[in-house]
């Protein structure tokens, strides 16, 4: 699928955001007044950027409030809810630090719970499709999470639980792209079952639907070159893995703590750009391009 900037960015920061906003809730660091400040600040800052630069993928943002109305169905509507109901609630769990200097403990974990559902919600709008069988499965949500988790963890100054967490969520990531590869193999789906001719016998392309582009092929068809993706993979490998955890391993200091997480962003934006672009919509099969 086309990797479009905005959710590029809004799937990045906003786990990055929420991450650290379940740190402060259960309470693994609590700050006061002008601290809580900063540290609730950078939280928001990335969960809310995060959120409205998904808006400018939309082609009416200013629709964007119809999606709350369909929770009952829509995993959209369900991150939209989550995600204000955990922003006001972190919210008054960081006056009472900012402000009182107490920790509101009981709201600070249904703040930390809400966090993980947001994170939860966004992650199953992908794994719910069918017609992306490298999203459809459990990794997904799973990645999501462990991404968040761990780079809140680094984020955050949890040095043991973000070694752990982020050595966790590289395996889980090689074991994702290892059998994402084949899924779309894997789910039955081919040239008969997209054109809906199987019936007939053997279906294959004779020419083109069409002389030009439209929005599905731009939208739901980019192709990335094995080489390149292999390339892209190494590097997001080591910058969101691998470096951040040697940076950890050394003795502790800002200065490696800051570089540790720009390197651990920068491999979760290649990660990102990876997840979008590898997504093989099935509609591609029906152009002749899978």
């Amino acid at each position: 699928m086309h990797p479009a900037p905005s959710v590029i960015i809004f799937t990045t920061f906003s786990g990055l955001g929420f991450g650290l906003l379940f740190w402060l809730g259960i309470g693994a660091i609590t700050p006061n007044g002008l601290m809580a400040f900063i540290w609730f600040t950078i939280a928001y800052l990335a969960a809310v950027g995060g959120l409205l630069a998904s808006t400018f993928h939309l082609g009416r943002p200013e629709r964007a409030i119809k999606a709350f109305r369909q929770w009952q169905t829509s995993w959209l509507s369900r991150e939209g809810i989550c995600a204000v109901a955990t922003l006001l609630i972190m919210a008054i769990y960081g006056a009472g630090l900012v402000f009182f200097d107490t920790p509101l403990r009981p709201l600070g974990w249904i703040g930390a719970l809400g966090a993980l559902g947001t994170v939860f919600t966004t992650s199953m709008i992908y794994a719910q499709l069918k017609t992306v069988p490298r999203w459809r499965h459990w990794t997904t949500p799973a990645l999501f999470l462990a991404l968040s988790i761990g780079g809140g963890a680094l984020l955050a100054g949890q040095v043991t639980e973000a070694l752990v967490l982020l050595t966790l969520a590289g395996a889980l990531q090689i074991y994702t792209w290892n059998t994402g590869d084949t899924r779309l193999a894997q789910s039955g789906t081919d040239m008969a079952s997209a054109t809906g001719l199987g019936h007939i016998g053997k279906v294959r392309a004779f020419e083109p639907p069409h002389t030009g582009t439209n929005y599905l092929m731009r939208e739901f068809i980019h192709v990335v070159g094995r080489k390149h993706a292999r390339v892209l993979r190494i590097i997001a490998l080591g910058s969101g893995f691998v470096l951040p955890i040697v940076f950890l391993l050394l003795p502790f200091s800002h200065i490696w703590g800051g570089l540790a997480l720009i390197s651990h962003i920068a491999g979760v934006i290649v990660l990102r750009w990876l997840f979008f672009a590898q997504a093989e919509h099935v509609v591609g099969l029906y152009y002749g391009k899978r």
